[in-house]
């Protein structure tokens, strides 16, 4: 079953421009081109199925979004097999390591422990379930659910301060605290149950590694775009300079370019050839494509990465350790940190919700808005 084909993406899983350069190509002749694969992500990364179906569904998904004409490589599965075989470990590794999910409620506030460092106040709770139009298009479209599964995601910051502590019966003051802060909390990935849920984030990871060895590829273009008119730009000030001047001055018959000047630009102009051999000619274009893509799945924890974390904290939120005697919770949650530009760093936990949770749409007041008319 797939989840609703416009549930957008985890906020920490960033690099929309890659994303918006996929869907603006236009791709002909492909059975399978990519809007399809977008109307269709949810759901198709799971890490029981058989191994060469998994490796043949990934192999397609990524010719598909990085280039069709990969295709016409030679051996070009076989040469992605190894290193899809090391994003698909890692990625059962990283949803090995996905925190125990919580029930997202203003009722479960006063218990969970994580949702108390979370949240300043229970009806927080409400008012980001509310916020997640992504959650409310799931309950509207499967009016059978009572409860859906998503990932929280949040800003998480730890900021070190001064405050007071308690020492036996006396009170430090000025003392170095870590203040531990939750902000910014999203809601945007969602599907029926917890397994589905983490079938959709498998395929996250997996397409945001394939925006990753898109955008290294763009950045080749560019640079090889920009050294051949830069060759082109030399060749032309130098076939100037070597017919007596710039522009109307062999007309007037002007000097010759001191050989010094023509013999500074044929340095340029050879520099600019080899940077240019450096990076391949046009007809190893496909190749090239491909060798980056390999590299990126070959390497997916340079570009992403879930670590678990554990938070002693006191009710102000503040890092205590062992020997404390304030009242302290034990928080437990990942922490995603992206490789992007700029790099991102963001808290997140699994939740359930019940559609009993879900605050009414939120109304029009036609009164206010006309005063602004």
């Amino acid at each position: 079953v797939i989840a609703p084909p416009n549930i957008a993406r985890a906020e920490f899983f960033s690099a929309r421009v890659a994303y918006t350069i996929c869907l603006s190509i236009h791709l002909k002749g492909d059975s399978m081109g990519i809007l399809d694969w977008f109307k269709n992500r949810p759901g198709q990364y799971d890490p029981d199925r058989a191994s060469a179906e998994l490796i043949q569904w990934a192999v397609d998904k990524a010719v598909t979004l990085i280039n069709p004409r990969l295709k016409l490589v030679s051996n070009y599965q076989k040469r992605l097999q190894p290193a899809l075989e090391i994003t698909i470990a890692f990625l059962r590794v990283q949803l090995s390591t996905l925190p125990v999910i919580h029930q997202l409620s203003p009722n479960s506030w006063a218990s969970d422990n994580a949702l108390r460092a979370f949240f300043v106040a229970a009806a927080d709770i409400s008012s980001v379930i509310g916020r997640s139009n992504n959650l409310r298009t799931l309950f509207d479209k499967f009016p059978e659910l009572d409860e859906a599964s998503l990932v929280l995601g949040m800003a998480f910051d730890e900021q070190k301060t001064f405050g007071m502590a308690l020492h036996g019966d006396m009170v430090q003051r000025d003392v170095a605290q870590t203040s531990v802060n939750f902000s910014d909390h999203r809601a945007r990935i969602c599907s029926h149950d917890e397994p589905r849920l983490r079938r959709i984030i498998g395929v996250e990871i997996y397409e945001y590694l394939l925006t990753h060895a898109l955008s290294e590829i763009g950045a080749e273009r560019s640079e090889r775009n920009e050294l051949q008119e830069n060759r082109s730009l030399i060749r032309a000030r130098l076939r100037l300079l070597q017919q007596h001047g710039p522009g109307l001055g062999s007309m007037f018959g002007a000097e010759p370019a001191a050989q010094s000047e023509q013999a500074k630009l044929s340095a340029e102009l050879a520099e600019n050839e080899k940077q240019l051999e450096a990076i391949g000619s046009n007809e190893n274009l496909l190749e090239s494509e491909l060798e980056c893509l390999t590299k990126v799945l070959s390497n997916p924890a340079h570009y992403i990465h879930f670590e678990p974390k554990h938070l002693r904290l006191n009710t102000m939120n503040v890092l205590v350790n062992e020997s404390s005697t304030d009242r302290v919770a034990d928080v437990d949650f990942s922490v995603a940190q992206l490789s992007g530009t700029p790099p991102m760093r963001r808290a997140f936990v699994l939740a359930r919700v019940a559609r009993s949770e879900m605050p009414p749409p939120p109304q029009i007041n036609f009164g206010d808005a006309a005063r602004y008319l």
